[in-house]
Order: C-alpha cells, then sequence, then structure tokens
C-alpha cells in the first residue's frame, strides 16, 4: 500500500479543521521529506519543496485533501526564573542555545553545562515535562541552524 505524501504546509490558524494528528518533538518537527505517523496509526510521507520548521497548530496536506494537525511533544525541560531574566537570557543565547523565551521564565532542554552555568549565574533551574516551542530566528523563519555571521 503506498502512503499519501504530504506536500503542503499550513500555518496555525490558516486552516479549517484537521482529520488527524501527529506529535513530534522539537527536532522532529524540522524536517523536509520523513516517513511519518499519525497519532490514530496512518503513515504518510512528508514532501515539502524545502526544509521547514513545523509548529503546534500547523497542518499538512495530503494529496487527497486531508489535514494532519502537528502537535508539540512533551518534552523533559528546564524552566529557568531569577531577578534577571534578560542577562539569563543573553548567556543562553550567547551560546546558540535554542530557547523559549516567556514573561515569567525561560525554557531550555537539558544540559549540564548550561545548566551549571545558570546556577552559578543565580538562576533557578526547575525541571519540567512540556512541549517545547523555543523562539524562531533573526536570520529567517524558525530555526537558525545554517545562518551567517
Amino acid at each position: 500500500m503506498n502512503m499519501l505524501p504530504a506536500r503542503i504546509l499550513h500555518r496555525a490558524g490558516t486552516w479549517p479543521a484537521a482529520d488527524a494528528s501527529v506529535t513530534l518533538d522539537y527536532d522532529d518537527r524540522f524536517l523536509r521529506r520523513k516517513r511519518l505517523e499519525t497519532d490514530q496509526g496512518e503513515a504518510f510521507l512528508v514532501d515539502l519543496p524545502q526544509t521547514e520548521s513545523l509548529n503546534h497548530g500547523d497542518a499538512l496536506e495530503l494529496s487527497d485533501g486531508r489535514l494532519i494537525q502537528i502537535l508539540a511533544a512533551k518534552e523533559d525541560l528546564i524552566a529557568i526564573t531569577g531577578p534577571d531574566l534578560v542577562r539569563l537570557a543573553w548567556h543562553i543565547g550567547n551560546r546558540h542555545s535554542p530557547c523559549q523565551i516567556e514573561a515569567m521564565r525561560l525554557v531550555i532542554r537539558h544540559n549540564h553545562v548550561m545548566e551549571d552555568m545558570l546556577a552559578k549565574l543565580g538562576a533557578t533551574l526547575i525541571p519540567i515535562t512540556e512541549p517545547f516551542t523555543p523562539e524562531g530566528g533573526a536570520y529567517g523563519h524558525g530555526r537558525t541552524h545554517s545562518h551567517d555571521h
């Protein structure tokens, strides 16, 4: 049985209703061509024209018109709080580490070196499990893995 291809990406809020969903972690939401399986058990092939950073709430359109909603998987992360979040964010960014920036906290992936540095800078580190949606890059949409500077 041939898998239906998904060649069209719809950004969150631009599509009506999903027919199925696929739950992916942060790394798996960065793709161009890959076999995936919906949460309901149907295999399909993502075959986008270029590599894309998929966000929670986006949808992939199968060749038969059905929509597969992208859901961000829960991951083991570290929430960072402290009296000087701007300074802590600068140190995280200076090391090119993905960071979810919120009003009262920063969120990063587990990284013992970063955690040690942040603790020495006065941060409070709290283990959490939730979807990871770090800030997109300033050098284009989504991730910054291949920017020049």
